[in-house]
């Protein structure tokens, strides 16, 4: 089954104006439907990957547009909630990417003001896939999305549910680009 990036628009999701080019994520470490490598893999749970985020672009940003947030999500954990491996918040508006690695522990190498949420790990930072050995591929979606307020008040220990709650309140649009893995 091939994933493509695309831009998801809730049908609750409204706005006055939107860029003449689409609003879209793209990465030059991962591909739309291509199997994640090592790098973005989880070191632990019997996984041995080097948990490094994937570098992260965007463009199309919708006007009215005024901080964006990215979360990273399988839906497909054996949670009967999924598994929140990555949110982070307060993205300036004029950030355009992510580096490889901005997710580390430190935050050091997220733009000035950006807050990273709690993963289903347990910290504050990203977390690699690491599905059940022998399960089915999990899908790993990153979704970028364009907020309408400068900051959303949310710190280091907030779950990936209470990011979600508030994203979903703040929401002018959202870009998705899937990944999947399998062990």
């Amino acid at each position: 089954m091939k994933y493509i990036s695309a831009v998801v628009l809730s049908a609750s999701m409204s706005f006055s104006a939107q860029s003449a080019e689409p609003f879209t994520l793209t990465s030059q470490d991962i591909g739309a439907g291509n199997t994640l490598n090592e790098n973005q893999l989880y070191q632990g749970f019997g996984c041995a990957g080097k948990n490094q985020s994937p570098q992260l672009s965007w463009s199309g940003v919708p006007e009215g547009t005024r901080s964006f947030a990215l979360v990273a999500f399988d839906p497909d954990a054996p949670t009967g909630s999924g598994w929140w491996h990555w949110t982070v918040v307060n993205i300036p508006r004029q950030v355009s990417r992510l580096e490889s690695g901005a997710g580390d522990r430190s935050g050091n190498q997220l733009p000035a003001g950006a807050v990273q949420g709690r993963n289903d790990f347990g910290y504050a930072g990203y977390g690699g896939a690491c599905p059940p050995a022998g399960d089915k591929p999990h899908r790993y979606r990153f979704t970028l999305w364009a907020l309408n307020v400068d900051r959303l008040p949310i710190d280091g220990d907030a779950s990936g549910a209470l990011v979600g709650f508030m994203l979903h309140n703040h929401a002018i649009a959202r870009a998705d680009l899937t990944a999947v893995y399998r062990r």
